[in-house]
């Protein structure tokens, strides 16, 4: 192995600050809206799921969370009323993480706050060509990180998700199926 030269070692560590920093001013931010960008992405990721559902492996695996850690977050969502906890009616082995309405709200009321708050803090600071080198370079990292692209981020147009989509070989209501097309949703209750 190679010692690092000066300006990777400055990339690295710029990049390593970013990724401290970030989120405690984005928990800063939404503090008014009572979320932490952790909820906030939670509630985001149930939000984007069919039904408002997800299995909390699937929930686990989308936000790079470890399950106790999962647990405890979605335990504090259920205090606040916001999700829900379901026995899976496909496995009934597995629960599902459910949005509740208030949690619709909540997750509807955060998103503009959230999205200021990037907007301020990352966005402003480039312009267009900015931005896509951004994306660019994090998504060159990102393969390196996520070679099964638990937290992949497509790039494919206004309709496509901007958040994190659970790994496309993988059905996030029975992981077991050899065909995601044949993914079946829990009905909504």
């Amino acid at each position: 192995m190679t010692e690092l030269r000066q300006d990777e070692r400055v990339a690295v560590a710029r990049l390593h600050a970013l990724l401290e920093l970030l989120p405690t001013a984005l928990d800063r931010q939404l503090a008014a809206t009572g979320l932490t960008s952790f909820e906030f992405t939670l509630l985001e990721a149930l939000h984007e799921a069919d039904a408002g559902r997800l299995r909390l492996s699937a929930l686990a695996s989308r936000t790079n969370a470890t399950l106790p850690r999962l647990s405890r977050v979605v335990t504090g969502l259920e205090r606040k009323g916001l999700v829900a906890r379901m026995a899976c009616e496909v496995d009934g082995r597995a629960t599902n993480a459910v949005l509740t309405e208030a949690g619709g709200r909540a997750y509807r009321d955060g998103r503009p706050v959230y999205d200021d708050a990037v907007r301020r803090m990352v966005l402003d600071g480039l312009d267009e060509e900015g931005v896509g080198r951004l994306a660019d370079l994090a998504y060159a990292v990102l393969t390196k990180l996520d070679p099964d692209r638990r937290l992949a981020v497509t790039n494919e147009g206004p309709e496509a998700p901007c958040s994190a989509d659970p790994a496309p070989t993988e059905c996030a209501a029975d992981p077991a199926l050899p065909d995601p097309a044949a993914c079946p949703a829990d009905p909504p209750d």
